[in-house]
């Protein structure tokens, strides 16, 4: 489809969404840290009527992280003879004392990599050293780590562990639709994660609380679709989790890599940033591979404290839960920024805070 194919596209797929619901506002919340950073570089907000309301949610698994399991790795970065690895967001997460990028400047040993598989290579290249991966991610990511694991233990690699991180993304949405403060009439569901589990998870957002769902790609006119399906269902009077994202998607998700990550990981309960102590919403390490699992590898303590100043007055907590927009955070664009972050939403390339900033804050003028 060419540009102009493209622009007609949009035109006609936003004049559809004019059509509905003139009279009641309904709140569409994406859960996905792509199409936030989709909808605010193409403008979509600001394209959509006043009563389609884009609501951004827990959709960056950097940011749901919670401080108690930062300061923990951060810990760890400062033991002697480990060698931290880790993906690129997490360099810059502000904790109690500092980041990984200070930590580093302060002489603990931090990489940046790409994927597990690279840590489990300086793993095997410095056979004196502990190597620990920092596994953060939803679905899309713990799959590969649950590789790397398999793979450390098929080769013998002992000097190489995980410090497990990994959520998952239906009970937070479970969370937040019996929240009653939150006010949902349907999802964007993610992209990415529904490769990996397909949209059967997702029938209880449809069949118990009676909300529409689509899994949506990430081009715009992919999102703008997935809105005008989830109005169309609303329209009907009923709710259904759709597929829109077909080229990507499959109802029953890729077998092959829940396989590899049921047979490394469990469910267990872990705190989130913002929704609390959710059951069954996060990845621990299995008996069978608990050598590689960092947290029992190197005794670490999650030490439960009370958040500095700064980072208690950060509205990251309620941006996550759509309770509010970044805008509505009193650090917003003053003391928090990209270049000198105060919480994970504003650091993430993810994050919702990060989107506002580059994309959404500077509009206002121009649509007023």
């Amino acid at each position: 489809m060419n540009s102009t194919d493209s622009k007609i596209m949009v035109g006609r797929l936003i004049d559809n969404i004019s059509n509905y619901f003139q009279d009641k506002t309904v709140n569409i919340m994406e859960v996905c840290g792509t199409h936030t950073h989709v909808i605010g570089k193409s403008g979509l907000r600001q394209l959509l009527p006043e009563n389609i309301r884009l609501v951004s949610g827990p959709g960056c698994p950097v940011c749901v992280t919670h401080d108690w399991e930062i300061d923990a790795y951060l810990g760890l970065a400062k033991t002697k003879d480990i060698i931290i690895t880790t993906f690129g967001d997490l360099m810059r997460v502000p904790g109690s004392n500092g980041s990984l990028i200070q930590a580093r400047q302060e002489g603990a040993e931090v990489e940046v990599v790409y994927s597990p598989l690279e840590a489990l290579s300086i793993a095997q290249a410095n056979p004196l050293k502990e190597v620990v991966f920092l596994g953060v991610g939803f679905e899309t990511t713990s799959p590969g780590v649950a590789i790397s694991i398999i793979k450390a233990k098929q080769n013998k690699i002992d000097n190489f562990s995980v410090f497990p991180m990994h959520k998952v993304v239906v009970p937070a949405l479970e969370a937040l639709l019996i929240d009653p403060e939150i006010k949902i009439d349907g999802f964007i569901l993610p992209g990415h994660v529904s490769t990996i589990i397909g949209c059967e998870p997702y029938e209880f957002i449809s069949v118990v609380h009676g909300k529409s769902g689509v899994i949506t790609g990430f081009e715009p006119i992919d999102i703008l679709q997935g809105i005008s399906m989830i109005l169309e269902q609303i329209n009907r009077g009923v709710s259904e989790i759709e597929i829109q994202y077909l080229s990507g998607v499959v109802p029953k998700g890729n077998s092959s890599a829940r396989e590899a990550v049921n047979r490394v990981f469990k469910p267990e309960s872990a705190w989130w940033r913002g929704l609390g102590y959710l059951p069954e919403s996060g990845l621990g390490v299995r008996e069978a591979y608990s050598s590689y699992d960092a947290k029992a590898k190197f005794g670490v303590n999650i030490i439960k404290k009370e958040l500095s100043h700064n980072n208690s007055i950060c509205a990251c907590g309620d941006i996550i839960k759509g309770k509010k927009t970044p805008d509505q955070c009193m650090l917003f664009r003053s003391a928090c920024t990209p270049s000198s972050p105060v919480g994970p939403c504003m650091v993430s390339s993810e994050g919702t805070c990060a989107a506002y900033y580059y994309y959404e804050a500077y509009r206002e003028d121009v649509y007023e």
